[in-house]
């Protein structure tokens, strides 16, 4: 099931407390650079840098073409941007976790 399919099925059972929304995602992102490596054997990596807009940066697992005859430089780039897209999802849970939270407090405190 890809994003879109989760965030349709989400919506679908009618979902609706505070959550990360793919939307949340693309927000946060200010531009992503991707860096590739060729190992002395052949062997392409490439990782995507996601830059945040609040300064901070989100990196994911690699995309590997094990052959370079393999290597599609398109493939790799946007497998190595859905690595970091994945990682940057705890992140921004997180946040909103404390946001809750820092919520509770206030109020506990009124």
């Amino acid at each position: 099931m890809n994003e879109a399919q989760l965030e349709q099925k989400i919506q679908d059972y009618g979902l609706n407390a505070p959550r990360v929304t793919p939307g949340d995602l693309d927000a946060a992102i200010d531009s992503v650079d991707v860096v590739k490596h060729v190992t002395p054997s052949g062997s392409v990596l490439r990782w995507a840098v996601l830059n945040l807009k609040n300064g901070f940066f989100v990196t994911g697992k690699p995309s590997a073409a094990v052959s370079a005859a393999n290597d599609n430089e398109e493939i790799g780039r946007q497998m190595a941007y859905a690595n970091a897209r994945n990682e940057l999802w705890a992140f921004l849970g997180y946040r909103l976790k404390e946001q809750l939270h820092q919520a509770t407090l206030s109020h506990t405190a009124e």
